[in-house]
């Protein structure tokens, strides 16, 4: 016998592909409760015959705390514990068995696994903790978008870390982000003070190619008293000299991933990033260098700060190409195949094998 209600809560527009398998993850809640924030395809009717309690209202202006936050008032008041997801993800068979087991008497928030990003194999890339689950009458969500719950009790917050709860996350690479540069602008608008969302928005300057405004803006996050995460400082710093390399500004370029380096010499991102510069530059002793570095940090951290290129094939490949371009085909070989085993079915990989192979062959011989 279950020991507490549970309930999930979400918000929806035009996921009628990813309903089907959301709900079946999701079926070991009590009830599962969806505001639909104007579906033009099939969801609300799909999401009615798969036994979900849904209700529909456009939001204008559109804000995701908005939405959040009504889906939340939708939840029975006599609610244990809610469960927050969005319909691209996947609560791995048995959370709820687990949850009752990690849930404690004045618990208000449970941390638990988060697989952002998974490789073809499901295998995750970027993992870290997410807290959004979380008692019934403590919480609302705040911030126009990278939404966050903000605890309300007038107690201290009694949070919990847990690995047995796992949620998977399958993205919409087709879906537009068009709104996310607006509603951070008007975050920021906000909340001033707010070092999470000044950081997320010079990040989405750099991603619309607004280099200067994305160079301004970091830099005011890093002089925030607030932002003292490392990770987060170092990201920021990543992406000015991400910024800089675009302009074709490389020397300041790498003054910025040498302060990268310097704030989190413990992550490889900004190594890599080095590395990159360095590749296009054609300096590939200082490329190779880079890299080595980079390779002999072991520990990936828990956090939404890892880049995907700094864990995948590609240190590897930049490897097999700079020790090709100096000539030193016997690593450039061994580099190579270490690549294309970690992407087996990379064409471009493929190729670069064959051709430093039947190099090294002709130089053996």
């Amino acid at each position: 016998m279950n020991k507490y209600k549970v309930c999930v809560y979400a918000i929806c527009k035009n996921e009628e592909k990813f309903i089907s398998r959301w709900v079946e993850s999701m079926r070991e809640a009590d009830k599962i409760f969806v505001l639909d924030t104007g579906s033009e395809d099939n969801s609300v009717s799909l999401l009615k015959s798969l036994g979900v309690i849904v209700k529909q209202k456009v939001i204008r202006p559109w804000r995701f705390d908005k939405a959040r936050n009504i889906s939340l008032e939708m939840v029975d008041k006599d609610t244990d514990i809610c469960v927050c997801t969005d319909l691209d993800e996947v609560l791995l068979p048995g959370w709820r068995k687990k949850l009752e087991k990690n849930w404690e008497k004045d618990l208000n928030c449970l941390f638990y696994r988060y697989n952002w990003s998974l490789d073809k194999k499901n295998q995750p890339k970027v993992s870290f903790y997410l807290g959004n689950i979380h008692d019934r009458n403590h919480y609302q969500w705040t911030h126009p978008v990278h939404e966050v719950l903000s605890f309300l009790g007038e107690n201290k917050e009694i949070t919990k870390y847990t690995d047995d709860i796992v949620l998977n996350h399958y993205p919409d690479n087709t879906k537009s982000r068009s709104s996310y540069l607006p509603l951070l602008e008007l975050s920021v608008k906000e909340d001033a003070n707010d070092d999470r969302n000044m950081h997320y928005l010079g990040r989405e300057y750099m991603y619309y190619g607004r280099y200067q405004d994305s160079i301004d803006t970091l830099i005011h996050h890093l002089s925030m008293p607030s932002a003292t995460w490392h990770d987060e400082r170092c990201a920021s710093m990543r992406f000015i000299g991400r910024c800089y390399k675009s302009l074709g500004r490389y020397d300041e370029a790498k003054l910025w991933y040498e302060k990268a380096i310097k704030e989190a010499p413990y992550l490889r991102d900004p190594y890599v990033e080095k590395a990159l510069l360095y590749y296009e530059v054609k300096d590939y002793f200082n490329m190779i260098k880079y890299c080595n570095k980079a390779l002999r940090i072991k520990e990936k951290k828990d956090t939404y700060i890892n880049e995907v290129f700094s864990w995948d094939y590609t240190i590897y490949d930049l490897l097999a190409i700079g020790y090709f371009e100096i000539e030193d085909f016997e690593k450039s070989l061994y580099y190579s195949k270490l690549a294309l085993e970690m992407d087996k079915d990379n064409k471009r990989l493929q190729d670069n094998y064959s051709i430093i192979l039947d190099t090294k062959k002709r130089y053996t011989n």
